[in-house]
């Protein structure tokens, strides 16, 4: 069903790029800036705080003045999950509300679809949340986040060589053509460790009701920790299938995506313990590092999660460059910005955010059985080394 939903996505694409040729100048000197968002903000997995941050930090810039008085009018689309649907959104906002850029996104599946629309437009995306492979391998697609891949080798990493762990297994849930992308996440692990998965399972769905197979073939194979890339939903079932079969001292190294108070509250037991190398500083830390976007996030009742952390920050860069600009705000002086700019230090980030280059660190978290409560279990982010 998904080979046939990409390709009917492929034929769209084709459709319109014979059709359309390039949109227009993407902005002028002294109208509202432009600015567009697609989102999975519907469907099995679903990623709608990264927009709903944007927005708010957005918001802020208007009503602080915006940029010597021009207003950003931000306009963030649902796809749905669905192929056809990004492909129109992305469409409707370069070409039909000729955006100066993208920014904020959050979507199961846009930048692979997109991706090659976005380098014939001349636009530029910041995704406050990267998920798909084309997120990362796109010169037009610059995620705010660590991503889903470098995620996964970072929680790899830190289970065989800080916890010390054998017998590490990996299951996937795999969305469009990531497999690929996951096994070399997985074979960077191996080369910096010398490890290699005792099991791989790549048919673990989004969305299943129950999990139970899953996790029972996956303790029949011998494994001590599994190394999984679920959404929140999905997590919270797999531990309690674990929790069902009495298996309570496997560990868990999870993705970013289950980093929440919501996952938290709703596993009492945690195994050996669940480990997350989260892509943002600790959002469940109160302190000066989190206190801008947590205190806009409480205002405008946004959800605290590394997900609105993305969004958040994926504004503030782009709001950042957008104030070094001189002269007109168009798509073409906004590529250009982006591209020649400086890099940004954050404390929220453990990388300086510069466009096109990846960020590799994670600052290493835990969830221990019955506390409810993420615990901070580092005193600095934890790196994948450079080769």
């Amino acid at each position: 069903m998904k080979k046939k939903l990409f390709a009917a996505a492929a034929l769209v694409v084709t459709g319109v790029l014979a059709l359309g040729g390039c949109a227009g100048g993407g902005g002028d000197a002294g109208g509202d800036i432009v600015v567009g968002s697609v989102n999975t903000k519907s469907g099995p997995a679903t990623f709608p705080e990264a927009s709903q941050a944007a927005a708010a930090v957005f918001d802020a810039f208007n009503e602080a003045g915006g940029l010597d008085g021009r207003k950003i009018d931000y306009k963030s689309l649902d796809d749905k999950g669905d192929p056809a649907s990004a492909t129109a959104a992305a469409r409707e906002l370069v070409g039909s509300d000729e955006a100066v850029a993208l920014v904020g996104s959050a979507s199961l599946i846009e930048c692979e679809l997109n991706a090659k629309y976005y380098e014939q437009e001349g636009i530029l995306s910041i995704p406050g949340i990267g998920v798909d492979t084309g997120c990362f391998d796109s010169k037009n697609i610059s995620p705010a986040n660590v991503g889903p891949f470098n995620d996964m080798t970072l929680t790899l990493l830190y289970g065989s060589e800080v916890l010390k762990l054998k017998d590490i297994c990996v299951l996937l849930e795999i969305a469009g053509s990531t497999r690929p992308t996951y096994q070399a996440a997985i074979d960077k692990w191996t080369e910096i460790s010398g490890q290699k998965p005792k099991y791989v399972d790549d048919t673990v769905p989004y969305g299943a009701s129950d999990y139970t197979p899953y996790i029972v073939k996956a303790r029949a194979a011998g494994c001590k920790a599994l190394a999984i890339n679920p959404v929140e939903p999905d997590a919270i079932g797999q531990v309690k299938a674990a929790n069902a079969q009495g298996w309570d001292d496997v560990t868990w190294l999870y993705l970013t995506s289950v980093y929440s108070e919501n996952f938290a509250k709703a596993v009492d037991d945690a195994g050996a313990g669940i480990y997350v190398p989260a892509e943002f500083y600790p959002f469940t830390e109160e302190n000066d590092i989190n206190k801008e976007w947590r205190d806009l996030m409480t205002k405008n009742d946004i959800p605290l999660t590394a997900f609105s952390q993305g969004g958040f920050l994926a504004a503030k860069h782009f709001i950042a460059v957008l104030k070094e600009m001189k002269g007109d705000i168009t798509r073409e002086t906004v590529t250009k910005a982006l591209r020649d700019m400086k890099p940004i230090e954050n404390p929220m980030i453990g990388t300086p955010y510069s466009f096109g280059v990846d960020n590799t660190a994670g600052w290493p978290i835990e969830l221990k059985s019955g506390t409810h409560a993420w615990e901070k279990i580092a005193d600095d982010w934890f790196r994948i080394p450079e080769n």
